[in-house]
């Protein structure tokens, strides 16, 4: 068993790929690891010609991963955009094994994110003793993507200060990086693209420029659009998590998934499951990720403070964490969701007194 703690994703589904790879017969972009076809059936799951299956990453839309995978042959960006927890980060980490086999190209954007982290930077000391030179030079995963051919993931484009961004203007459209310094340039080779995130709470912190705007094609990723669906999602990565950790504890009920992403979708909408009553919603997002996160936090309790089965006192400190963000508002919207809601259910019994009890 590797000791690594979370492997790149062309690392953990090397066996997929590889598979993909063998059986794919359609035809190839240039640089593509896969045909487009193949990369959406590795995203979204599938039975290939001989019968292997391919799991699936991506639980949703199939239109929406289309549109993603046709974004990156052509000469548009793509721009993955919505709440947190909705599998940005996810999507375009297995986009970027799925088309390049490598999803390790990436940046991770910050207010202080600066231009040289988008375009290249220097060696100082070699700049000091050499003055500009090809060594002295350090190269960005931009550069890097555009000489290899393979896709550049940026985090968090809106977290990154207007004027950074607007670097990326003339790599997006004339796909070529001028290096004045020594008076040469990067083109792009063939496959490169960039996938970029933006949280849509984020919304007005750094918006993007009409022009950069322009040169992205954004993809909405929504929330689940069941509760079935999201306990899938959440069963699968948490199934994901105990395999790696190696807990010694029992996989976790579907009830207990059930109840947590019943919770949590309830508290997000403003209302319960059966549309008849009505409730405040906290500050938090109560994401599908905040879910999963609440699942191995319990798994946890459970198999080292408990008797390896996960039960309601378990979860109740990640439910009660996850809700409440605003140690004033938020608690008295947990409260009252306790009481009004999860109290009357006689089968949550466990659950009410676990999270009264906190």
């Amino acid at each position: 068993m590797s000791q690594i703690l979370r492997q790149h994703a062309e690392q953990l589904f090397a066996h997929e790929l590889e598979e993909l790879k063998k059986q794919d017969g359609d035809k190839r972009p240039a640089n593509w690891v896969l045909s487009p076809q193949s990369v959406v059936t590795y995203l979204m799951g599938g039975k290939l010609k001989n019968g292997f299956e391919v799991s699936p990453k991506y639980i949703g839309n199939r239109r929406l991963m289309e549109i993603a995978v046709a974004t990156l042959t052509t000469d548009r960006a793509l721009l993955l955009y919505g709440l947190p927890g909705t599998a940005k980060s996810w999507v375009s980490e297995h986009l970027a094994a799925a088309v390049s086999g490598d999803s390790t190209m990436i940046i991770q954007g910050t207010a202080g994110t600066s231009e040289e982290s988008v375009r290249y930077g220097w060696n100082y000391a070699r700049l000091i003793a050499q003055g500009p030179s090809p060594d002295a030079l350090v190269e960005t995963p931009v550069m890097r993507g555009m000489k290899d051919g393979k896709i550049v993931r940026l985090e968090e484009l809106t977290r990154i200060g207007a004027d950074v961004q607007d670097t990326l203007i003339t790599i997006l459209s004339e796909k070529t990086l001028p290096v004045p310094e020594l008076n040469i340039e990067v083109q792009a080779v063939k496959g490169f693209n960039i996938i970029a995130t933006a949280n849509n709470r984020d919304k007005g912190v750094n918006e993007l420029s009409s022009a950069l705007k322009r040169r992205f094609n954004t993809v909405i990723l929504p929330l689940p659009d069941s509760v079935e669906e999201e306990i899938d999602i959440v069963r699968r990565r948490v199934e994901s998590f105990e395999k790696v950790m190696e807990l010694p504890a029992e996989p976790p009920a579907l009830q207990e998934i059930r109840r947590i992403v019943t919770i949590f979708r309830e508290l997000r909408a403003g209302v319960t499951l059966d549309g008849k009553t009505k409730i405040k919603i906290p500050s938090g997002t109560l994401s599908t990720a905040e879910a999963i996160s609440v699942v191995n936090s319990g798994l946890s309790m459970a198999a080292y403070f408990g008797d390896g089965q996960l039960k309601a006192a378990d979860l109740a400190a990640g439910i009660i964490g996850s809700v409440i963000k605003d140690p004033v508002q938020d608690k008295l919207v947990w409260q009252e969701y306790l009481e009004t809601v999860v109290k009357p259910r006689t089968d949550w019994a466990d659950i009410y007194r676990a999270c009264r009890d906190l």
